[in-house]
């Protein structure tokens, strides 16, 4: 494989840091493993920022997104780990994750985070 799971999250200096907007980045393919009984978990994340000085590189993303994969994790403590780790790479004026878990024993899961400065 060229490419393997990294929790380096590169970044890019914001291209128009005198304007406002949203990047929007749907990830469809999140897997993690329960905590309890080692099954796999899937989620789709819909990652919402408004970009200050920097943004994330989508590969970097993929790769990050990537070391999930073999780690045992609730819901709310990988999605709060994920939005801590975003900010600490990006420092955004505003961020929001919405983890959308699929069904586990009849119930769904949505787990819904904001940072602000």
């Amino acid at each position: 494989m060229s490419t393997h799971p990294t929790k380096d999250l590169e970044t890019f200096v914001n291209p128009n840091q005198e304007r406002d907007y949203t990047i929007i980045i749907d990830i469809p393919e999140f897997t993690c493993l329960c905590p309890k009984t080692g099954q796999p978990d899937f989620a789709t994340i819909k990652l919402e920022y408004q970009p200050d000085e920097k943004c994330v590189e989508l590969k970097a993303l993929k790769l990050y997104m990537w070391t999930f994969r073999e780690r045992g994790a609730f819901h709310e403590a990988v999605t709060n780990e994920i939005l801590d780790d975003l900010v600490a790479a990006t420092n955004p004026k505003w961020m929001k994750i919405t983890m959308k878990f699929n069904v586990r024993g009849g119930i769904y899961t949505d787990v819904v985070i904001e940072h602000k400065k």
